[in-house]
């Protein structure tokens, strides 16, 4: 018969701990607890508590610091879990020092960290400078898109979101309805049921009423009016490679030589345009509150970002501030020689258009009838088309027309006219009044620079610059959606993120 070693369940052992010796020197631990209680200025937080006579000792700032920037990098964002970890993983208490704080008290001070966050990452920002971890020379900027704490299931315009309360409001009259008329012939369980699903509907638009008497028409950049949600107002819908989702853009700017987050800010909106302009301020705010400060590091070091930046407005506020700036447009890879045989588009899409085209061919901007004095067009099926665009696009004065969609989706020529067949909306073309006397654009000067070989190998060094940061904040930090609401404490969540990161630069490279 088998024999096995004895054990027993009941015995006692014990374990001497010193928490000092479990956080050891090279670790990333060791750096943030040393940047923590050596370089950072923690007397922001004290404006919090009134207890210097009266009340229970608060928990040390620098505690909760500690633990919530180590629980980030760990990639727990649950105040929950944070205060699990402190009860149950050595590194924990040994940052904590076993003080096992509440979660509760660890969701406020996450919650409160708006006002106190950004002269933190300033600080540590000094601390890389020190270690010359900066190099100055190259800053990358761009966007990551994550999901924020609410559904897009809840969004919409304050026209949209009244059609939908109205149509809940009725059909919660039609079950109301049909509930009393057959009130005697249903079954107990039955009628719960109904009742249950008429209080959910009628909690669904208490809900979308209360938003709309509280919360005014979110407005978009031209004035015209774009959804809102009702959950977080702050966050948008925007497109990403998985889909649509509701959220917030992280934006970051990051120096090219040991990828040190320079400045971040998140943004509830998905389009990137209106963000280059404050990063570029911010970058300077920043550099100018260094002990070495550099009031003209815009003019000194080169900006790189991706086409989602590039605009005629952006292209003009580069080249007034003296920025040697290489900003891409969306048909930068398709002008680029190198790329030529890349399939990066669809071409699946090329190849049904070429084939399309081989049969007939595709209707231009000439087949139209356009009348530039009555500010008319209509298409070659003899149908009208309405002025969906008149004015300035890139420097040049445009007037677009459009095809209305119960026209073009009957249209026999719309194999001819569309792009795809099967779009919902119609056709568009452009006219450009004035183009002979159009002089040469800031994007027709990005162009021409970003097309040069030297463009080319400066902009192709953003890549490698920025883009592993954010996998660095997504994957290892585990930041897959941030889990607070609101634009200024979800920007609060970001930076510490960006901390987090810039912390570990310091553990790795310092």
């Amino acid at each position: 018969m088998a024999r096995y070693k004895h054990y027993d369940y009941n015995q006692t052992k014990m374990i001497p701990l010193r928490f000092a010796d479990q956080i050891q020197p090279g670790t990333f631990e060791y750096t943030l607890s040393h940047v923590v209680d050596n370089d950072l200025d923690l007397t922001p937080f004290e404006s919090r508590y009134c207890n210097d006579y009266n009340g229970a000792p608060a928990y040390d700032p620098a505690i909760l610091l500690k633990i919530v920037l180590f629980a980030y990098s760990r990639g727990i964002t649950s105040s929950r879990k944070i205060a699990q970890a402190c009860r149950e993983n050595v590194l924990f208490m040994a940052l904590s020092a076993d003080s096992q704080p509440h979660h509760s008290t660890i969701a406020d001070f996450v919650s409160r960290m708006e006002d106190v966050i950004a002269p933190l990452f300033t600080q540590v920002l000094m601390v890389c400078d020190g270690m010359g971890l900066i190099g100055r020379e190259m800053f990358a900027i761009d966007g990551c898109k994550l999901p924020s704490n609410a559904s897009k299931e809840w969004s919409g315009t304050r026209a949209e979101l009244t059609r939908k309360q109205h149509k809940i409001d009725g059909a919660v009259e039609r079950m109301l309805a049909t509930h009393q008329a057959q009130d005697q012939q249903l079954e107990p369980e039955v009628q719960q049921k109904q009742v249950q699903q008429i209080e959910k509907l009628e909690r669904v638009s208490a809900k979308i009423k209360k938003h709309l008497a509280t919360e005014p028409e979110r407005l978009g950049r031209r004035g015209k009016p774009i959804k809102s949600n009702i959950t977080d107002p702050d966050s948008a819908k925007m497109k990403t490679a998985k889909g649509v989702i509701q959220g917030y853009n992280g934006i970051a700017a990051v120096d090219s030589k040991h990828q040190v987050i320079v400045h971040a800010q998140a943004y509830g909106a998905g389009q990137e345009q209106h963000t280059l302009s404050p990063m570029l301020f911010g970058i300077r705010r920043q550099f100018r509150a260094l002990p070495e400060s550099d009031p003209f590091i815009l003019r000194k070091a080169r900006i790189t970002a991706d086409s989602g930046f590039h605009s005629e407005a952006n292209m003009k506020l580069i080249y007034r501030l003296g920025i040697d700036g290489y900003i891409a447009d969306n048909q930068f890879r398709k002008r680029d020689p190198r790329f030529i045989d890349s399939t990066t588009y669809n071409q699946q899409q090329a190849k049904r258009r070429k084939e399309r085209g081989s049969q007939f061919k595709r209707f231009t901007p000439a087949d139209f009838d356009y009348d530039p004095v009555s500010q008319s067009c209509r298409c070659p099926a003899g149908k009208p088309m309405w002025l969906s665009l008149k004015g300035p696009v890139a420097g040049r004065e445009v007037n677009r027309f459009q095809g209305y969609r119960k026209q073009c989706r009957v249209c026999p020529l719309k194999a001819r006219c569309l792009r795809n067949p099967n779009q919902q909306e119609g056709r568009q073309v452009s006219f450009y009044p004035n183009d002979k006397q159009a002089k040469a654009s800031y994007i027709d000067k990005m162009k021409e620079k970003i097309d040069s070989p030297m463009g080319r190998h400066l902009y192709s060094e953003r890549l490698g610059t920025v883009e592993p940061v954010f996998g660095n904040i997504n994957t290892n930090k585990g930041l897959k959606r941030f889990t607070l609401r609101g634009e200024d404490k979800v920007n609060a969540q970001w930076l510490m993120y960006c901390l987090v990161h810039n912390i570990e630069k310091i553990a790795t490279q310092g």
